[in-house]
């Protein structure tokens, strides 16, 4: 690898040396074969490549073969001007070539040399590029959005999704590239033409000081058969390189190169060389036309027509029922395979046909990008890799419902009306507004169908409105934090220590799975999402488990630690203000709690008796209405010894009831109680 950047090095170093110092003719000749050979290599390559991006390092390439041209004409004009024409044998065997024994021919066969690089070859490659530039860049949002679309679709997976992208990178980055790069072309030609002039005149005036006596035709002579030596020697691979500039940036991606797609579609229509030989033979009625050369083309054209004519007869194909029908033969005779049945999708919508326009970008749906936000905003707010979320329509649902399942199974419903908005009541709302009553599907609200047309009188109103695709995200969303625990994996849990891995090693090293499997971080993990806590602080979690892990092997006990260790978050998190308005338990109820917590192996479980239980949630149902009704959302305050088993009694019954422990409280957070449940 050393010596590849040494090689680059040395090369910008024999540029900078070849316009600084001068060098002896036969190292001239040697640095014009390689400019060429160096050329043709190029040209070659761009012949052979399948798509653009295969030679990515073209542009570059191009900026330093025409530095390398340049400090060749620089070198290649000291010796014309000061050593008497003599430029080395390269350049004299091609300006004596070109001239023939005659200079005017010799100069007007290098000027239109110049002509069809500056004005044909290196114009339209400038202008392809540009051109091929500019739409690369236009199409770059709607190549991301179909990535994006085929990534939540599970057409493909993330490192595939990871490479499309880094693919549309890299060719908006070269096409741009290679706009810049084209003007290095154009402008190679034009210095061309101006050394070209400086040579001629330079040289003239030079012999004619310094001749010692010499004709003028003789300096003439050998000043423009030096300097159209050294034009040739210089624009014909400025013309190759020209050449494989405007192949490379007009080849469309293939399977194959250029060659062989050029052959291949020249050879597809047969009866195109049929008609072809014909119209020669046609043509070769025109009097005075040369006839033999024409038969005889006319003649090759007709045969390989036919040759390719009866080499691209194929069988009738058979019609589309007849397909079908062998399809299902030969499905019919496969081994049956039940192993893609078996698989179940952690998570996926469907949706009746009425909702299909959701997803269908060219109706302006816009669900797949929401999915894609939802998934990126989980991974903020809960630390969690959602997975892929999978979208199908189900003709078996109704025209407006959706399904949201998990492990296949359904755990959400809903309905919307595409053409409507729904109407969230509130309290400031000042009046009512005709509509199609429903039930918010998220939060089971009271709530409206609207047109769009009321949309502004309801808001007017005060109500909240929200259009059909943002209430099925939404929903979504909730469904996702309700079933966090349930999508972690293992393999999402090994995902997320690799890459805490990445910055805290040594953390890692000591606690997974030294002290934890992957299966007992996953409880931990799994019993923090179960309330809604956030996991993004993994440093903080497994530092805890460290600390912990040799003396507690209890999952549910190392939870409560970690949640300590977490209070910060967990303040913020539930009493974002900072005043927490809570329910509290009554000692006495806290006393029974601990005292009837049983330990065995499977875990701690409270022992009440199910009167006392019913007087728990009579309590408990009478305070969190209270605090619903003025408009707060219920957290029960309890102390560390008890929050858990707290927490699995009344799960039961308020399953998203907040249940937080004094040590889960940061010191500034100001706490007030508005109820207390008894016995």
């Amino acid at each position: 690898m050393k010596i590849k950047d040494a090689a680059i090095a040395g090369v910008v170093l024999l540029v900078v040396l070849l316009i600084i110092l001068p060098i002896p003719p036969a190292m001239l000749d040697v640095f014009l074969v390689m400019n060429i050979s160096t050329s043709l290599l190029v040209l070659l390559m761009t012949l052979y490549v399948h798509e653009p991006l295969d030679f990515a390092a073209f542009p570059t390439l191009l900026l330093f073969l025409t530095l390398f041209r340049l400090g060749l004409n620089i070198a290649s004009t000291r010796l014309i001007l000061g050593n008497d024409g003599n430029a080395g044998n390269v350049i004299e065997a091609f300006g004596s070539f070109a001239t023939g024994g005659n200079i005017v021919v010799g100069i007007i066969i290098f000027v239109i040399i110049i002509v069809i690089q500056f004005v044909v070859i290196t114009k339209g490659a400038e202008r392809v590029a540009e051109v091929s530039a500019r739409f690369t860049l236009d199409a770059m949002p709607g190549k991301q959005m179909a990535i994006d679309a085929d990534l939540n679709s599970g057409l493909i997976n993330e490192q595939q999704a990871r490479e499309r992208r880094e693919k549309i990178s890299s060719e908006a980055d070269f096409y741009g590239a290679m706009d810049g790069s084209s003007k290095f072309v154009k402008g190679d030609a034009i210095v061309g033409i101006l050394i070209t002039v400086i040579n001629i005149v330079g040289g003239l005036i030079i012999g004619s000081m310094y001749g010692a006596g010499m004709p003028f035709d003789e300096i003439l002579q050998i000043y423009t058969i030096a300097t159209i030596g050294d034009g040739l020697v210089s624009q014909i691979p400025a013309l190759m390189v020209s050449t494989a500039t405007g192949i490379i940036v007009t080849r469309a991606a293939s399977k194959e190169n250029f060659g062989r797609d050029l052959i291949n579609q020249l050879t597809s229509q047969p009866y195109v060389f049929l008609i072809l030989g014909i119209m020669l033979i046609v043509i070769s009625l025109i009097p005075g036309l040369p006839k033999v050369p024409i038969y005889i083309i006319a003649a090759l054209i007709l045969i390989v027509g036919i040759v390719l004519l009866r080499a691209n007869k194929k069988p009738e194909k058979p019609t589309i029922e007849e397909d079908k029908a062998l399809a299902a033969a030969k499905e019919k005779r496969k081994p049956e395979n039940v192993t893609s049945l078996l698989q179940v999708e952690l998570i996926g919508i469907e949706l009746g046909y009425g909702l299909v326009p959701l997803v269908d970008t060219t109706q302006g749906g816009d669900l797949l990008e929401r999915v894609v936000m939802i998934r990126r905003q989980c991974a903020i707010d809960l630390g969690i890799i959602v997975p892929v979320i999978r979208i199908r329509d189900n003709i078996q649902l109704g025209t407006n419902e959706y399904v949201i399942k998990i492990k296949g199974i359904e755990v959400a419903k809903g309905e919307v009306m595409l053409d409507h908005v729904l109407a969230l009541s509130t309290n400031e709302v000042k009046g009512k507004i005709q509509g199609i009553e429903t039930v918010e599907p998220t939060f089971g609200l009271p709530a409206v169908w609207i047109t769009e047309n009321e949309r502004e009188k309801a808001e007017l109103l005060g109500y909240t409105t929200v259009d059909a695709p943002s209430v099925i995200a939404t929903h979504l969303t909730e469904t996702i934090k309700r079933h966090a625990s349930e999508l972690l994996t293992r393999q999402q849990v090994q995902t997320l220590v690799d890459n805490l891995k990445t910055t805290q090693p040594a953390l890692v090293e000591e606690t997974v799975p030294k002290l934890f499997s992957l299966g007992e971080l996953q409880k931990v993990l799994g019993n923090l999402l179960e309330e809604n806590i956030p996991i993004r602080d993994m440093g903080s979690i497994l530092e805890t488990l460290a600390d912990y892990g040799t003396a507690v092997r209890d999952t549910d006990l190392l939870t409560e630690y970690v949640r300590k260790s977490l209070c910060r978050a967990i303040s913020k998190r539930f009493v974002p203000d900072g005043n927490a308005r809570v329910i509290t338990l009554d000692p006495s109820l806290e006393n029974l709690i601990a005292e009837k917590t049983k330990q065995t192996e499977q875990g701690t479980y409270v022992a009440l008796s199910q009167d006392e239980i019913q007087r728990i949630y009579s309590h408990l149902r009478t305070a969190v209405e209270k605090m619903n009704q003025m408009g707060i959302t219920p957290i029960v305050l309890t102390s560390p010894l008890v929050r858990r088993q707290f927490k699995n009694i009344t799960h039961s019954l308020v399953p998203d009831l907040i249940v937080l422990s004094y040590n889960e409280l940061e010191n500034n957070v100001e706490v007030y109680s508005d109820g207390v449940i008894g016995l």
